[in-house]
Order: C-alpha cells, then structure tokens, then sequence
C-alpha cells in the first residue's frame, strides 16, 4: 500500500505495508512493514529508547535480543538535547547508533501526563482520581503550554512545532499531536478534546507536507491516532477521521478504561473502523497477555517501557511463569543454579545462574538490572516470532497456552 496525495507533496514511496496472511480463526494478520531503514515482520514489538536510548542496553544489547524496531520520545528530546542538535548530528539514527527502522512519538502523552509524573495511570485508566499536573500551564487551540522539567522554561508545544521536531529527528515513523484525556473526563470533554485533535491531525499533515526540508534522515511517514476516551461512537469518529486522512498508518491512544474487559471493548470499537490495510499501532500497551488479546483484533505493532522497567526491578519475564514473571530479588533464588530461561537464545538468558543475577541485585551491581534487561528484551522478540509463526501455522490459542497457563 502506498499513498499519495494528489497535487502535493506527501508520499509514501519509500514506505510499504503489505498484509501476507490472515487467521482464519481471528482478526490475526502477517504483515511486512517496509522503511527506508528496513523491512520488519509484523505483528512486532517496538522497543522504548525515550531519551534516545534504551535503558541499560546500547544498540548492539538490542541487535543481539533481535530487536527489529525501537522508538524515541519528541517531549524529552525536545528538552534535552533538543531537535537541532539531533539534526545536527545526521539524526537519531546517527546520534544513538540504531541503523534500523524508528519511531518517535508526538509529545503529547508525556505533556499531558509526566509533567509532574503523576498522570500517566490516570490517562491509561488505571485510576480514577483527580491528579494535578503543575508543569502543564495551558492547553488551548494553538496547542499545550508547559514547563520544563529540564529548566524551568516555559515551552508551547503545538501542533506543527511537533511536527517539525519529528522532522528534525528523523525516525522513519512518527505520530499526529494530540490530546491524551484522562479517565476522569466526562463525555463532553471528551468529544471537545477529540475534535480539536482531529484539527490538530490536519495541522500535522499540513505541516508535514511543508517541511520535507527539516527532515534529517530521509523520507518519513506519519500516524493518525484514535482517540475519544471510553465512548464508542467517539472512537468510531475518531477511527473513521483517521481513515479518511493521508495518514500511513494508524495508532490507537488515549484512555483505555479502567479494567481489561473495558480496555478491549474500546480497542475493538476503535479496530472496527480504522483503515484496514493501514499498520495499525497500539501506543504504550504490551504485556504479554496484551499481545495476544490484541494482535487477534488485527494489531499489527506494540510498544511499551515493561521490559527494561521490570528489569531495574529485578523482574524477569519468562516464558509459561504465572503472571508473565519471576522476580529474581526473591530469597527463593539465593540458591538456584539455573538460568532464567535456556532456550531464549542470548547469553544474558543462558549463561548466567538465578542465584548470580540474585547476588547481583542484592549487591546493587549494575550488571543485573543490565542482564535481565537484555533477557526480557530476548523474550518478548522471540514472543513475537512465535506468535508469528502461531498465526501462520493457525495454533495462536495453543502457544497462547505455552506462555499464558491457566
């Protein structure tokens, strides 16, 4: 599939999606996303480099998990070392030494719910009380006023000053801005918040087509996101907003409820009426048990900070452990000579003992957060091979039941 708008600039010639194979038994698809930095298989897993780099792994850590694609952040980069200097230094790609495909987010969920590092759940949720956000200052038409947790400057982020910091950054893929609405909004707010993104949406594209000159690291593609909070029709406005635009791909964002069962219901609200041959990205979910409910309703990539933040907990995710994990602080493992997981394929998950990385966390080496770093890496991108595989081979329910037993 490639776009082109008729009479401008925006195409999407150096980008591809192409849908190789459908389940049978579910919305489940195999796909191949082409960059101009390479070509994944889909359903994948993109790994978060916030500050342009993965926590306690350096690219080759990543390349050696097998990881495919990684993304940054445009809120923290913007702030330090900010978008010229990236520029500057060829891009994020030449800046961090990643020569594979990339994402950069808008902004706009760290503007919205990490200025004091308190609202993150509530967007997502998993809370439903009130926090305060001193940082965020304003959010108006023109876009969000807000301050550096950096320095202190006040700083307005609008829609196309987050285009052309993506520009200038240079991932191959990159976000709309938006409005990420917590979980204690009302309708009303909502719908108000959801329109103004979708006028956002078409600022973003605007400037997008006006700023091919920023880019640093060759041609780009650009994600519509679905918003509108718990509220089906909101989210079939949303959805179908997203279709009708020249946008490459779509992300679904926003409030996904505060259980399960409600965060399903509105990613399949959003699913039913997104475009249905465009890649579509699930922003900041991605615990195993994630990856399997949603890739049957046709997602195609996943990102999310569990990974390495398990890991500087001492959590381990492995393969059939209950609840996804173990936590190798545990006394349990003092004594245990076996590693995390043999068959995972990396040396971090076969060359080093439970009661090793246990020592090592008890005495607050930095290897160990490091080692299970790489592990859960390793895990998740052999999780998404399988799961590949299990499409293909049509027997998603019974690998689900390797990795999830009951």
């Amino acid at each position: 599939m490639n776009i082109k708008k008729k009479g401008s600039a925006l195409d999407y010639s150096a980008f591809k999606f192409e849908i190789t194979h459908r389940d049978e038994k579910s919305g489940a698809r195999l796909g191949l996303l082409k960059t101009p930095h390479g070509t994944i298989e889909t359903p994948n897993y993109i790994f978060c480099g916030t500050k342009a780099a993965i926590k306690n792994l350096s690219p080759n850590h990543m390349r050696e998990a097998k990881t495919d694609i990684i993304l940054s952040n445009t809120y923290h980069l913007m702030l330090q070392p900010g978008a010229d200097l990236v520029a500057e230094m060829g891009g994020l790609h030449k800046f961090m030494g990643w020569n594979g495909p990339m994402l950069t987010d808008s902004g706009g969920f760290q503007v919205f719910s990490l200025g004091e590092g308190t609202m993150a759940n509530e967007i997502k949720g998993k809370n439903s009380g009130k926090h305060e956000n001193k940082n965020l200052m304003e959010i108006t038409e023109e876009g969000c006023t807000f301050r550096s947790y950096v320095d202190g400057r006040k700083i307005t982020l609008t829609p196309e000053s987050s285009v052309e910091i993506q520009r200038k950054l240079g991932a191959d893929l990159f976000m709309q801005f938006d409005e990420c609405t917590p979980y204690h909004v009302d309708k009303d707010y909502t719908a108000r918040s959801m329109d103004m993104s979708i006028r956002w949406g078409d600022r973003c594209l605007q400037t997008f087509e006006n700023t091919y000159d920023l880019a640093s690291a060759g041609p780009q593609a650009m994600y519509g996101i679905v918003q509108g909070g718990v509220y089906e029709d909101l989210r079939r406005d949303s959805a179908e907003y997203t279709k009708d635009r020249p946008f490459f791909g779509t992300a679904i964002g926003g409030c996904l409820g505060g259980t399960d069962e409600e965060m399903q219901a509105i990613a399949q609200h959003s699913m039913n009426h997104v475009h249905p041959d465009r890649p579509v990205h699930f922003l900041g979910i991605g615990q195993v048990k994630d990856v399997f409910t949603f890739v049957r309703m046709g997602i195609d990539t996943f990102d999310c900070v569990i990974p390495t933040r398990l890991a500087r907990h001492g959590v381990a995710i492995v393969k059939g452990a209950p609840g996804e994990t173990i936590n190798l602080k545990n006394a349990k493992y003092r004594h245990d000579k076996t590693p995390i997981d043999a068959d995972n394929g990396v040396a971090a998950s076969t060359d080093f003992s439970k009661a090793y990385l246990h020592h090592l966390l008890k005495a607050k080496e930095l290897l160990g957060p490091q080692l299970i770093a790489q592990h859960n890496v390793a895990t998740i991108n052999r999780l998404m091979r399988e799961v590949r595989a299990a499409i293909k081979n049509g027997t998603l329910d019974e690998l689900e039941k390797e990795w999830l037993p009951a």
